[in-house]
């Protein structure tokens, strides 16, 4: 019998703070409770939803804004979340990588003959597991916000009945469950060495004792297993080699969600572990950090200029983009304040609209094709469809980091926080990766500009919403490339966490 009575005491609910994460889940809800209790609805209601509800996150997010600039960054749900700039920057771009996706999937279920709420939902589930990852405060969190997005990219990966979308469904969850694995006993092992899960208390429990023999053997082995596990989602290599199967099998909208949302919400994720969590260890893990980026930015800028379909091209060169950012992590463990970690944001945020339009473009390629995405289906595209020719131009040039568009900006960023914290052999790497990157880019256009299609090819349909996707997301890559400082102000007050 208890000496005394023992009282459950629930946490403050600060759920305005909660509110992006609510909109997410709240529409996710609806499409799946309303879709199925009524009959189909009109084309593009479904996606309509999505957008809507994508939005009114985003507008949540952007509303708090001016709350963490007055009051300062904060947890929040009794510590389990943190309430900063980098979680609503992040939430932002999460919402707008969404939304533009569900234009491109109106098209792509229309065409399919799979217009359902399923998918739609599925995106806005996993969304939110993206958005828990970038505010997580602590690591139960965190890996509830990542299985949460991994179990919703597993099924997209495998929601069409084809042998291509089966195969990179089942490859795709076989190594991600294995990369889950491994990320959750690295947590069990830092818990062991530090007595808590909390991100908060784990940094704090560094500058509350020390120890004359160094770091504990057990969080430098949860460390380890953390960096494989984060290593895989970010697709770095050597940890790389189930995106070029999976991008080329899963339908086209569920590619592009994956290289952008799934993209963001890893390297959210690896802020928070790195930067916040476990900073004290700078020493240890940041060698891995530049080993992984300088293996990613070459073998991906390598593999990518030798493969024969686009989807692979791709897949191949968001790792050399997973290269790039892992360069301005890199860089944002140095000590002292730097520019990392609002390069790596900034970088996300524009890498997540470039793909999303480049895949747009290879959807509509493939529709009238047979669903061929090779290089060879690209001959000739500027004199069947020259609009989108030059917007997929756009993007293409931005990847190679062009100036005056988003990819310069973002390339630039990441190789500028480098040089400014003394990494200059990680910056020359990633300069000499770009070039060797470009190649892949100008065999796409040269295919599309200058090589005369052997036979006659149907004009490639353009459905509106595809079309719409794409045009949005190369305004943005233009607009934002010749004027980014907006971007780039609002993005360099990530740095300060909340602890």
């Amino acid at each position: 019998m208890l000496a005394q009575d023992t009282f459950f005491t629930a946490p403050d609910i600060e759920w305005w703070h909660l509110s992006p994460i609510l909109a997410l889940v709240g529409g996710a809800l609806f499409l799946l409770l309303v879709g199925a209790l009524t009959p189909r609805w009109p084309r593009g209601l479904y996606g309509i939803v999505t957008i809507v509800t994508a939005a009114t996150a985003g507008v949540f997010a952007v509303l708090q804004w001016s709350d963490i600039d007055d009051n300062g960054p904060a947890t929040i749900v009794d510590g389990a979340l943190a309430f900063d700039h980098l979680t609503l920057f992040l939430t932002i771009t999460i919402c707008v990588a969404v939304a533009l996706v569900a234009l491109l999937t109106i098209d792509e279920l229309a065409i399919a003959g799979k217009d359902a709420p399923e998918m739609y939902a599925m995106f806005l589930v996993a969304a939110t597991g993206g958005v828990v990852m970038s505010s997580a405060n602590d690591m139960i969190v965190l890996f509830l916000g990542l299985e949460t997005l991994s179990l919703a990219l597993y099924v997209l990966a495998a929601s069409y009945r084809t042998p291509e979308s089966q195969e990179a469904g089942i490859k795709y969850f076989v190594l991600g469950g294995f990369a889950s694995a491994v990320f959750l006993y690295g947590i069990a092992l830092v818990y062991g060495g530090t007595q808590s899960t909390n991100i908060s208390e784990i940094a704090a429990s560094f500058t509350t004792t020390v120890s004359l023999d160094g770091d504990s053997p057990l969080v430098l082995a949860g460390l380890a297993l953390l960096l494989v596990g984060l290593a895989f989602k970010v697709a770095a290599v050597p940890f790389h080699v189930w995106s070029p199967d999976v991008y080329q099998g899963a339908p086209n909208q569920v590619t592009a969600f994956m290289a952008s949302v799934g993209k963001a919400a890893a390297f959210a994720a690896m802020l928070r572990v790195l930067l916040v969590a476990l900073p004290f260890q700078r020493d240890d893990w940041r060698p891995v950090i530049w080993v992984l980026a300088v293996l990613s930015l070459v073998i991906g800028s390598l593999l990518a200029a030798v493969q024969s379909d686009v989807k692979r091209m791709l897949a191949y060169s968001s790792v050399s983009h997973a290269g790039f950012i892992l360069v301005g992590v890199e860089a944002a463990g140095h000590a002292g304040p730097n520019d990392g970690t609002a390069s790596v944001v900034a970088y996300l945020l524009f890498y997540s609209v470039l793909t999303i339009g480049s895949f747009a473009v290879v959807a509509v390629v493939a529709h009238s094709n047979g669903g061929d995405t090779s290089l060879t289906a690209f001959n000739g595209l500027a004199r069947r469809r020259p609009a989108i020719t030059l917007a997929l131009t756009v993007f293409l040039l931005a990847q190679a980091g062009v100036p005056f568009t988003t990819g310069f900006v973002a390339k630039f960023g990441v190789i500028q926080a480098a040089v400014d914290v003394n990494s200059y052999a990680i910056g020359i790497i990633a300069m000499l990766s770009a070039v060797i990157a470009a190649f892949m880019y100008l065999r796409i256009m040269v295919s599309a500009w200058l090589t005369v299609e052997e036979t006659e090819v149907a004009k490639e349909q353009a459905p509106i919403s595809t079309v719409l996707a794409i045009g949005i997301a190369a305004i943005f890559t233009v607009v934002v490339g010749i004027y980014p400082e907006w971007v780039l102000d609002t993005a360099e007050s990530v740095a300060v966490f909340a602890r």
